[in-house]
Formats: structure tokens, sequence, C-alpha cells
């Protein structure tokens, strides 16, 4: 589902939210467990743990080994949100791994898990298995051996992300030799999925794709990835078409001769052939986000989005090759690779763009230029239109957004020193539910004596 259909549209979870996806949301692993497939998760949950109905045990998974938070220290699984709220992020389905606090750096220790995993599990059951690694998202962290190759990248930041890339390259390779090793492989679809473009600040890089991580510009938001295995019809061929995250869903339950329900309201779709026999997608429109929250653009207006679109909202959306942003869509450099230059990020060798005053709609065509350097909104005020009235419908359907302050219980000091779960139902919730509980007996009893 789109993010406007989760409550989850604007920003992330904080790790001190009472916040998660909703519990309403069934998610592919449950699905898969339907149809007798075994279901493990291995890396970064980030979908929200203030209760213990929302961990990836009460989720659909058999097994979770991982972190909650979104990001944290690679070595010691440590994690500050804010000065003196810190506390311990490893976990072994439901309770903190501390027997695994043993120095050991996560995209090692993940495949290490993933192998066991493999190894002992039957390779004619199904198997669906999810690895979340943690690279390469900041805190940039290496094991020193990774770093010879990269001697010649003065920036310190690129070096170091180019050492977790290839670190990431090894585990990869490696659980790829666990799949044959396990006999797997033959039977089996590797899909390599990311989830944002990269950070220019923190070593990544989107040259010559727009802005940033974070943002609607092509940069912040065009992922690469792979479909890896025995079962494609066109091996080697790369796929042009519309392809959206939220794909996955349908694709992998269908594929699994899993069921859908009809009455579950889905964005994505089944785009197996499309990957697998290169038939053209199905999707024909991706809705990237609309955040009612984020910074308003201060000279957005009703009468700027021809009375169709508020276009003070951050929003953005793609209809076959044009894309239409509004609002206010972050920071929108073209930053090139800075790997031979330490300069600092205000001497970085970027194209700073001067908008005229007032902008708040955008229109690109992104089939012939994914760059985003030619806007054609002027020139084009009628597919502008079009495209916001396909925005506003969308947005007919978003549903409130789940952004709740932070809850001072969520401290690990009151959790033994870990991040978990600490909602719990109110005290006077339970003993009012236990005082009914126990009219309730009182009525049976007399009941049966009555009977």
């Amino acid at each position: 589902r789109y993010q406007i259909h989760t409550g989850l549209q604007h920003s992330i979870i904080r790790p001190t939210q009472p916040n998660c996806l909703p519990l309403d949301n069934i998610t592919l692993p449950q699905k898969l467990k339907e149809v007798g497939y075994s279901t493990h998760m291995v890396g970064k949950w980030h979908l929200g743990f203030y209760r213990r109905e929302c961990m990836p045990t009460q989720r659909g998974f058999d097994t979770f080994f991982g972190s909650l938070l979104g990001s944290g220290d690679y070595y010691t699984h440590f994690k500050c949100d804010s000065p003196g709220i810190c506390g311990y992020d490893l976990y072994e389905n439901d309770n903190a791994a501390w027997d695994h606090d043993n120095g050991i750096y996560s995209t090692q220790m993940y495949t290490q898990k993933v192998q066991q995993i493999l190894a002992s599990h039957n390779p004619r059951k199904p198997i669906f298995l999810y690895i979340a690694y943690q690279a390469v998202h900041s805190p940039l962290q290496a094991p020193g051996k990774y770093f010879e190759h990269y001697r010649s990248i003065n920036n310190i930041n690129r070096r170091r992300y180019a050492a977790m890339l290839a670190c990431l390259d090894e585990a990869i390779n490696n659980v790829t030799l666990a799949l044959k090793r396990y006999g797997y492989y033959e039977n089996s679809v590797i899909i390599y999925s990311s989830d944002n473009g990269g950070q220019p600040m923190a070593g990544g890089s989107n040259w010559p794709l727009r802005g940033s991580k974070g943002t609607y510009w092509e940069g912040g938001i065009r992922a690469v990835g792979f479909v890896h295995s025995p079962l494609l019809k066109n091996k080697g061929s790369v796929c042009k078409e519309l392809v959206h995250i939220t794909d996955w869903f349908p694709t992998l339950i269908t594929l699994a001769e899993g069921q859908i329900d009809e009455d579950i309201q889905l964005d994505g779709y089944d785009i197996w052939e499309t990957i697998s026999e290169g038939r053209r997608s199905p999707r024909v429109d991706i809705l990237h986000n609309i955040d009612p929250i984020y910074t308003k653009a201060k000279n957005g207006s009703w009468a700027a989005g021809y009375g169709i679109w508020n276009t003070a909202i951050q929003s953005a959306i793609r209809v076959n090759h044009w894309k239409l942003l509004t609002g206010n869509p972050g920071y929108s450099d073209w930053v090139p690779p800075q790997a031979f230059s330490n300069a600092g990020p205000n001497r970085w060798h970027n194209e700073r763009v001067s908008w005229s005053a007032g902008k708040t709609v955008w229109l690109f065509n992104i089939t012939a230029d994914p760059y985003e350097r030619v806007d054609l909104s002027a020139r084009y005020p009628d597919v502008v239109k079009q495209l916001l009235r396909r925005l506003s419908q969308f947005n007919k359907t978003a549903v409130p957004v789940r952004y709740p302050p932070k809850d001072p219980r969520s401290n690990p000091k009151l959790n033994g020193g870990v991040w978990g779960p600490w909602f719990k139902e109110d005290e006077k919730k339970k003993k009012s539910e236990k005082s009914k509980g126990a009219n309730k007996q009182k009525k049976n009893k007399s009941k049966k004596k009555a009977n």
C-alpha cells in the first residue's frame, strides 16, 4: 500500500513514538505462511515496536534476528535517540540478544544468521527469507580490511561508503553460495531492492540525478534493484518499465500461489511477467507521496494549482512519462561524486538552483529527462491540470497521518537498557476488565445454578 493508505506518509517512525505499521495491514510473510512457507527475518525492522503486537514475530515472521530502529552502531548495536535516551537494539525473536553482543560487524553477523537458517531448514519445504541489511546507512563504519582497495578515494566519507558496500557485496555472494550449498538455488528467487536514494552528506551519490534521500526528486526516490533467479524466462535483461516497491506484495504472493483477498485495497500490481518476460508493466502511475504535514511552501496556493490542488502541500506523482511535483520538494541540487575532494558541503562543486521566486509546481518528462533539468509546467498547463486531478483523486482516499508525540515511557532506561515494547494498556482498563470478568463469572455461576 502507498504511504497515504497506512497513515505513515509523514517522515519515519521515531524510536520514542508510540507508532507502528497499523495492525490491520496484512504483511507479506502473513500471506506466505497461509500457503505453508516458513518465514524468517534478519536485519532492520523499522516498522514500530511500541507494543508487543507490532513486533516482527507478531506480524508474520516465525523468527526474527536484528534491530528494531532505523539505524545504530554496526558493532555495539547501541543507539541514542537524543542525549540520555540511549539503548541496546539487537533482538532474537522477542528478546534482547545480549549474547550476540560480541563486536561482530552487523553485515557479517546477519549473513552468518542467514547461513544458519538455510543450513537447518529442509530445502524441499518453501521458505521466505527477508534480509534487511543495515548497510549502507549511516553511521559510516566498516571492518578495516575493506578499505584497502579504496585508498585512492580522498573523501573519507566516500571511502568508508565504498568499504561498506564492498562488505555488503561479499555478503550477498555468501548468501547466494549458501543457497547453492544447501540445495535451494535452483528453485529460488533473489530480489535485491532498495528504499531510497543516497545521502551525499554521508558518502552516497545520486549523480547525475537530482536531489538526495528524503526528497521527491529522482535522486531521492529512484532506486536500483535486480531480480536473480533460474526461474526467469529472459535472463540478463534490463527492465525499464514502471515498478514500485508496493508491487512486491502481489507479485510474490501470486508467485507462491497464495491468495490475495479481493476486499483488500492494494496499490501494488503483479509484475512477474514484466520482470521475467519483458512484458509491459500493468502500472501506469506511481503516487510517490502526499505529505500534508511537511513544511508548507510559502508561496503555494489553490490558485497556483488551478483550483484543483493546493500547491503548498508537498507531493509528487508519476503518470506514464510525466512527473509532477508540488510544494516544497526538498534539497534540489545536482551533486557530482565527491570522491576526490575533501571540501565540505558548502564548498561542493554542485549546481545550485535559484528558482524564480514563488515556484511550487514542476513538470518533467522523466523518460526524456530523468535528471529533471527542463521544467515543462509552463509549456503544458493541460498536463499539469490532469496530474493535479489525479493527485486530488488519490488524496480523497488518504487516511489521517499517524505521527504521535514522543512517549517518555519509551526511554530504554525504564526497560533494562534496551529499546523495546513499552506500551502497556492502562492499569485502570485492566482493572475494569478484571472486574467485568469477575462479574461475568458470577453471572455464569448463577446461570448454572438456575439451570
